[in-house]
């Protein structure tokens, strides 16, 4: 017999025939796939329900911020339809004291008392821009700032440094400390000492 048929036999390298050079399989070698596919439907069905829940907690957030952006949105049309409220409130009683003086001129009442009533006004319109932090700009004797005043022209003067403010034509305002209008001014030009009427 030639050593292909031997080995075909079986009888060369194992020196046994037939199925006997077969070893036995475990039964638990068998039932291993089996396990590992449980275990893996098992870690399946855990990450779909994770899975679940988180998109749950994603569809809630987002619900979330929708409301949360709809109410800033109404909270800010709110805000801006009434943010004169306050500010409104304290220029009526300006308004019916102007009203009143009014009528008093009318009526013929003398100077001094429609002046005194003009005073109190104008004191009550004061007030009532202060408490809404509106705070006057009056730079009278004051270096020029171009931030806060608005220079009109220049003026010789010899009693005053240069570039000093001689004249307020209007008062400027500052509203939570930023310019809504700048003071017009006449500024001081200086460098000569002579008198006016001296030069030539």
């Amino acid at each position: 017999m030639s050593n292909e048929e031997n080995a075909i036999n079986g009888d060369e390298f194992t020196g046994q025939s037939g199925s006997e050079g077969i070893p036995d399989l475990d039964e638990g070698a068998l039932d291993a796939p089996a396990a590992e596919a449980g275990e893996l439907h098992a870690l399946l069905s855990d990450a779909r329900a994770k899975a679940d829940e988180h998109w749950d907690q994603c569809l809630r957030l987002q619900a979330e911020i929708d409301n949360l952006r709809k109410r800033h949105e109404r909270d800010l049309a709110n805000a801006h339809k009434f943010a004169l409220e306050r500010f409104a409130n304290e220029l009526l009683p300006v308004k019916d004291s102007l009203e009143m003086g009014l009528l008093a001129a009318a009526d013929g009442t003398d100077a001094a008392k429609l002046v005194e009533g003009s005073e109190l006004t104008l004191k009550m319109l004061s007030g009532a821009l202060e408490k809404n932090n509106v705070k006057e700009i009056n730079p009278l004797n004051e270096q020029f700032n171009p931030e806060y005043h608005e220079a009109m022209s220049m003026q010789e003067r010899r009693d005053v440094a240069p570039n000093t403010v001689v004249t307020v034509v209007q008062k400027g305002y500052l509203l939570n400390d930023r310019l809504i209008r700048p003071a017009m001014v006449i500024v001081s030009r200086g460098g000569n000492d002579q008198p006016l009427d001296e030069q030539a």
